[in-house]
């Protein structure tokens, strides 16, 4: 077997594999008189057909098999040959395939970059701290109660946080439009459900008023004979309910799971929780921020084979947000939707291998049986959901990722000037921004 390697681009390698025809012909002889041997034919006794028609008959397909069996085998055999790292599958082109001469075929593909890794000495990550004040707390029990309210009617003036029922029409240009018609429409006011100008232009009437309101329509609209135009909505309240809240009594504290008459224990169990979500929220922000650091350390070319995987992945994490049971094509969803996000992910999965690899970084099971707890702890029988992971070694190697994920965060941040931000529990739990 032959092999040159030529770089084509960046990562980019092509490698050109010769096979002596010798070795093509005795797998294909082999192939052929295992098929005499074992293929039922009318006219021949079984095991009693000729090689000459089993070849005549199915020779190509035969050499075809053959063909690609050998490709499987050299292929790895010339990547090892030639020190080479694949960063996925390779594209495969058969160059000379005609019988009784070398076979010879083209594979290319990326290679894994080389990575001078650099830490984050000298270079500052923001961590942000928070702590959840009793205000905090009042104010998810709020929230809570508001989830399970109950709206009923009242004759006063619409206000902010009540329900109304309206009909509406919207006009532009004194002409309806497709989708701007609705009857018995129940809308909470402030809940921010229509275009800016709606609801308000509902507070202050009351039950049985017909009225006009004027509005534009945002520029970044899903509809796009609707952005930016001014837009008329006449609308018919028919009533106008107030929610009532419900009591704190051990009724409305079994529905979060906490069986309790004891207000207090209500508000420690909501406290925990609390701190559970925001914990979690803060580790993932400064895990953002020491990974968009380590990028800007580390420019790095990423292999497109490994990005179009990720985005491959996404797609089919896309569609299963959308519904398990959706009949959508994960191919037919944009490529430029996810390929920001694929990027970065492939960026921080090889510069986190690099870590791992230069601080000879394991798993530590003290850690691991640690996050099993945190986990199992929102679980009423915890034992059972501990035992699950260890009883389940691909469950449990998850943990272990995400552990090592965590020892990474800690190994770079020893390395960085570390700057604690205090922050509220409100600004504590929104979403890290990538």
């Amino acid at each position: 077997m032959q092999v040159s390697v030529e770089t084509t681009s960046g990562l980019q390698r092509q490698i050109t594999v010769t096979v002596p025809a010798e070795r093509i012909d005795q797998d294909v002889n082999k192939q052929v008189a295992q098929q005499a041997r074992t293929r039922r034919m009318d006219g021949f006794r079984p095991g009693k057909v000729p090689a000459s028609v089993i070849k005549r008959m199915y020779g190509d397909a035969i050499r075809y098999e053959v063909l690609n069996k050998v490709v499987q085998e050299t292929y790895f055999e010339a990547v090892q040959k030639e020190s080479l790292m694949p960063a996925g599958m390779p594209s495969i082109e058969f160059k000379n395939d005609k019988e009784g001469e070398d076979f010879q075929y083209v594979a290319t593909f990326d290679v894994y970059p080389e990575i001078e890794l650099k830490d984050l000495k000298g270079v500052t990550v923001e961590k942000p701290t928070a702590s959840i004040k009793a205000a905090d707390v009042k104010n998810m029990i709020d929230t809570l109660r508001k989830q399970q309210g109950t709206f009923k009617a009242t004759r006063g003036m619409a206000k902010e946080g009540m329900q109304v029922n309206i009909d509406f029409e919207g006009f532009v240009d004194g002409e309806a439009f497709e989708g701007g018609k609705a009857e018995g429409q129940d809308l909470v006011l402030g809940s921010g459900s229509m275009i800016p100008g709606f609801e308000d232009g509902i507070v202050g009437k009351k039950k049985g008023e017909e009225f006009d309101i004027e509005v534009t329509f945002p520029e970044e609209y899903h509809a796009e004979n609707l952005k930016g135009k001014a837009a008329t909505f006449k609308i018919k309240l028919n009533e106008v309910s107030k929610q009532e809240l419900p009591e704190l009594n051990e009724e409305f504290f079994s529905k979060f799971g906490v069986e309790s008459a004891d207000e207090e224990s209500f508000k420690a169990e909501v406290e925990k929780n609390m701190a559970r979500e925001m914990n979690h929220a803060l580790k993932t922000k400064v895990k953002t921020a020491v990974f968009d650091a380590l990028i800007a350390q580390n420019e790095i070319t990423v292999p497109e084979a490994m990005i179009d995987d990720e985005i491959n992945n996404l797609r089919q994490q896309a569609v299963q947000q959308f519904g398990g049971n959706a009949k959508i094509d994960p191919n037919t969803l944009p490529k430029e939707l996810f390929e920001e996000q694929a990027k970065r992910r492939v960026t921080v999965g090889l510069l986190v291998q690099e870590v791992i690899k230069a601080g000879a970084l394991e798993a530590d099971d003290s850690r691991v049986d640690a996050m099993l707890a945190e986990i199992a702890d929102s679980y009423q029988d915890a034992d059972e959901v501990i035992n699950y992971y260890k009883g389940n070694e691909q469950m449990l190697n998850q943990i272990r990722s995400l552990v090592l994920e965590d020892q990474v965060v800690d190994h770079l941040l020893a390395s960085a000037k570390v700057k604690e931000v205090k922050v509220s529990y409100e600004e504590a739990i929104q979403p890290a921004q990538q």
